[in-house]
């Protein structure tokens, strides 16, 4: 049982990114150039240095899966000025999704030299923490000890992450009941929960912490899913399918839970 790529959760509020679930890549995609790409680009050509409209091209692209576009348009701004804070971070996020961990980190680095901004030091520290990297630690250390920064559930969940990634499920399992207590509708922290239990093998205690969160929060289709995973551990078939279909129902794009109902032999 993997942990979901989302959990870079706190990108979330950026322009570029909006909400999806499931832990697949999106695969990049080489595009024919359509009539909607030519007008951006002919718009860009007349106004090169308007960042809106590199911005809506970079996002055309990224809606349609074609990262390496996006991040070639990313670059082009970037050359022509490295202190534009937006691009570094859109260039991040783009290669998060686009699952080049490393340079999602590299890109989220140089962002933090230009503003020290507590929106990417909480998405680079979570970026640390799934690389197993210790400096995700001193990066929750430091948003604790700061209290204009506000987020103590985020630091909370940073360690957490660190200690599930490198193998201390224990340790992570009371960071996530600290954010959970702090917040008891922080989905993504009963989320990483219940993967902690179900590697440790406690499949009815990850099992009872995915049924809470999706009591809190009926539409949450990776609580069913990972849901569905634990049923399935219980030997309890009819009712992983069930789990299985109604993360289909919130989200039909959720591959991971088309693909369990396939592998039990139920078409979707």
């Amino acid at each position: 049982m993997q942990p979901s790529t989302l959990s870079l959760l706190f990108l979330s509020g950026l322009l570029i990114v909006s909400s999806c679930t499931g832990d697949s890549k999106k695969p990049t995609k080489v595009l024919p150039e359509s009539s909607a790409e030519e007008k951006l680009k002919t718009a860009l050509a007349q106004h090169p240095d308007s960042t809106v409209l590199a911005e809506n091209l970079i996002q055309y692209y990224r809606d349609n899966g074609s990262y390496d576009r996006a991040l070639s348009t990313v670059n082009k701004v970037l050359e022509q000025d490295s202190n534009k804070l937006r691009f570094w971070e859109i260039k991040a996020i783009l290669h998060f999704e686009n699952a080049d961990t490393l340079m999602a980190i590299r890109a989220f680095e140089k962002a933090l030299t230009l503003s020290p901004n507590y929106a990417d030091q909480i998405s680079l520290g979570t970026l640390y923490a799934q690389t197993g990297n210790s400096k995700a630690l001193d990066f929750a250390d430091r948003l604790l000890a700061d209290k204009k920064a506000d987020a103590a559930k985020e630091a909370l969940f940073i360690k957490g992450l660190y200690f599930s990634f490198t193998n201390q499920k224990k340790k992570s399992i009371g960071f996530f009941d600290e954010c959970i207590q702090l917040n008891f509708t922080f989905m993504e922290a009963y989320r990483e929960k219940a993967i902690a239990q179900y590697d440790l093998g406690n499949y009815e205690a990850a099992l009872s912490t995915l049924q809470r969160a999706t009591t809190l929060q009926n539409n949450f289709d990776e609580g069913f899913y990972y849901m569905g995973r634990c049923l399935e551990k219980l030997n309890r078939k009819q009712e992983a399918i069930e789990a299985y279909q109604t993360a289909l129902l919130y989200d039909p794009s959720y591959i991971e839970a088309s693909d369990a109902l396939a592998k039990l032999g139920v078409k979707n």
